[in-house]
This record gives structure tokens, C-alpha cells and sequence, in this order.
């Protein structure tokens, strides 16, 4: 038989621990970066919901005051139109709201262009959170109250709501962010340093 050298298991954990602790600097500026777009994109998402929230008070808020306030009412016994008029100004004030805030920095300068975008992804969004409670209603026979609302106000917005977030991103706010010299000049400073660690003292004659 050959007899063949065991690597002591302490042996390898000590290599792997040198290795981590050399290339612990080098990989400093990728993990800054991933932390920071983490973070931003919480951020983000935050002010979409913000704004997402606000949106549906007013939409409420609206139809209800056309539907329900003075004597008589400004549009008595017309729920549908209502209901056109208070959703259309609650998009309005979506879009301002992300246009100004949410997706501040990747907004079009074309501001027409933009809504056109924004008011299709929206219906887009609608019509995910219809599909949710037409399946759930007609498709699989769930006719309950509760199965109507879970299907429209809690699959069917989350679907609806995530596919606009993502669209608003990916077709509406593309303008490229202007780029941050600061953020750049300390990234780049970071990375010097890094790679001056890893390279590690130079030698002095």
C-alpha cells in the first residue's frame, strides 16, 4: 500500500484563516458597495410605500367626499364616475410623489413621456390585482367576503404593487443618476488603500 500524507485538519483552517485575513482588505470596497446598495433600495422601497399609502387616502378620501359629502352630493349615485375621478388624482399624486421623491435622482426629463410610461405601468398593475380576484372568484369558486378581499387587497396588491415598484425602475425613472464625485473620489481612495494592504510593505534598499 502507499502510504499517503494526511493534511492535519488544523493545518487547512489555519491556510483558509491566512487567506481571509490577506484578501479581508481587498474585498472591503465590494462589501461597502453591496451594504450601501442594500440600504438605498430599502430606502427606496420605504418611499414607495409612503407614497403608495398616501395615494390611497386620497383615492378614498375623494371618492367618498364626490360620492357621500353635501347636499346632494357632487356626484350623487354615480360611484363609477367617482371612483374614475378620485383614481385618476390618486395617480397623479403617486407620480409626483415618485417622480419627486421615490426615483428623484433617475427621473426623465421628458416629463410627458414619463407619465405616459407611469400611467400604463400602473393599469398594468391594476390588471395583476383583477387577475388575482377573478381567479380566486370565478376560476377557482371562492366567493366568500373574505376570499374576495384576501385575493384583491392582499395577493393581488402585493403582485400588483411589487410589479409596479419593478417596472417604475426598470421603464419609467431611467434617467442615469448623475454620478457622485465625493462617493467616487472615497471609493477610489478606499480601494487604493486596499490594494496597498494586500500588496503589503515594500522593501527598501
Amino acid at each position: 500500500m502507499t502510504n499517503r500524507s494526511i493534511t492535519p485538519v488544523s493545518v487547512v483552517t489555519a491556510s483558509i484563516v491566512r487567506r481571509v485575513r490577506t484578501n479581508r482588505p481587498r474585498l472591503r470596497p465590494l462589501l461597502a458597495r453591496i451594504r450601501g446598495a442594500g440600504l438605498a433600495l430599502v430606502r427606496q422601497l420605504a418611499k414607495f410605500g409612503v407614497v403608495g399609502l398616501l395615494a390611497y387616502v386620497v383615492d378614498v378620501g375623494l371618492f367618498n367626499l364626490l360620492t357621500y359629502v353635501g347636499d346632494p352630493p357632487l356626484l350623487s349615485g354615480q360611484p363609477l364616475a367617482a371612483k374614475a375621478v378620485s383614481a385618476s388624482v390618486a395617480t397623479v399624486v403617486a407620480w409626483l410623489g415618485n417622480r419627486f421623491w421615490t426615483f428623484r435622482r433617475t427621473r426623465r426629463a421628458d416629463v410627458g413621456r414619463e407619465f405616459v410610461l407611469y400611467a400604463i405601468m400602473c393599469t398594468i398593475g391594476l390588471g395583476i390585482s383583477l387577475a388575482c380576484l377573478w381567479v380566486s372568484h370565478y376560476a377557482l369558486g371562492f366567493t366568500s367576503a373574505l376570499a374576495d378581499n384576501v385575493a384583491a387587497n392582499v395577493i393581488g396588491l402585493a403582485a400588483g404593487t411589487a410589479f409596479r415598484f419593478w417596472a417604475y425602475k426598470r421603464y419609467v425613472f431611467t434617467h442615469s443618476a448623475p454620478t457622485d464625485h465625493g462617493s467616487t473620489t472615497i471609493g477610489s481612495l478606499r480601494a487604493g488603500v486596499a490594494t496597498h494592504v494586500a500588496a503589503g510593505p515594500s522593501s527598501t534598499s
